[in-house]
């Protein structure tokens, strides 16, 4: 078998590995942690997470300079990075990620700086989880609200593509979430899907490879054979609920993120979303949006086959 290559930070990258592994994740941080404080057995399982690469999610703070950094990085380890795009205005419909940027001005310099930082390197970007799906459920981002956003997003999607070796995918809902594929296209297309490589599915849910697969699928076909990558980072164990989204138990680590998956019109699976890392409070006081919360990333990385 080959070595792995190291990082800079340490962290090895795993060989046939296409995707770059960060040590700067929060499962990489606290792996060390463990491993400093003798916790053999949970750095054991927790290097099931912090082993493989996961994205780097980027919203109001320091986006331009920690996407400089770990795009440098990363092609010094000749991996491509994955970046999540997540500061669209109105963001997640007020719920537990709520924020974003203040006003349609103010993103479009946010998302200049970020393509003025990546400059010629390798990346890909996720654009805007939920964005477009959120224009149409009960959110209330309709009429004039709704078209500036989709302004937006095919701004970022154009400013990102000037870069040579940029790949973007816009966000298009889950399989359990968008009913309505053609709907879910119709709005893609005034998302600016047209310049974009393609769009990802079930990022930061549960549902299952096949059922994404199928679902990419039919809404492919409706874009004219668009690709799509999936967010495999939690569907080991499929959903618990259709309703059951935030931190549900019994959830395992799903495929490897891997450029090969072996289907046609999959360009990828990748951990879009960084498993570990809390969905929200969830009515039961469990970690805000974004942290990382131990017992349940061992349990991620326990149950998985």
């Amino acid at each position: 078998m080959p070595t792995p290559a190291p990082t800079p930070g340490g962290l090895a990258q795993l060989p046939g590995q296409a995707f770059y592994v960060s040590d700067q994740t929060s499962a990489a941080r606290q792996l060390t942690a463990l491993r400093d404080q003798g916790r053999t057995a949970e750095a054991d399982a927790l290097l099931r997470i912090a082993s493989q690469p996961s994205s780097q999610w980027l919203g109001e703070q320091s986006a331009k300079s920690i996407v400089e950094q770990v795009s440098r990085r990363a092609a010094e380890a000749d991996r491509t990075p994955v970046f999540v795009a997540y500061n669209i205005p109105h963001r997640d419909c007020g719920l537990y990620s709520a924020g974003g940027a203040t006003d349609a001005a103010s993103y479009r310099t946010w998302i200049t700086g970020l393509a003025e930082a990546l400059g010629d390197r390798r990346a890909w970007v996720v654009l805007e989880p939920d964005a477009v799906a959120h224009t149409l459920d009960s959110c209330g981002v309709k009429g004039d609200a709704a078209a500036e956003r989709y302004g937006l997003l095919a701004f970022a999607v154009q400013e990102l593509k000037k870069r040579p070796q940029v790949r973007v995918y816009l966000d298009a809902g889950n399989p359990g979430w968008a009913q309505d594929p053609s709907a879910m296209a119709d709005a893609l297309r005034r998302a600016g899907i047209g310049v974009a490589d393609g769009f990802a599915v079930n990022v930061s849910n549960f549902y299952g490879t096949d059922r994404n697969a199928e679902y990419g699928a039919r809404l492919s076909a409706a874009l004219g054979g668009k690709h799509f990558v999936i967010d495999t980072s939690r569907n080991g164990n499929g959903p618990l609920g259709s309703d059951a989204w935030c931190n549900p138990p019994g959830r395992a680590l799903g495929e490897p993120p891997t450029a090969d998956t072996g289907r046609p019109g999959v360009d990828a699976y990748l951990w879009i979303k960084n498993p570990g890392e809390s969905d929200g409070e969830c009515g039961r006081g469990e970690p805000h949006a974004g942290e990382f919360w131990l017992p349940y990333a061992l349990g991620l990385a326990q149950a998985a086959r």
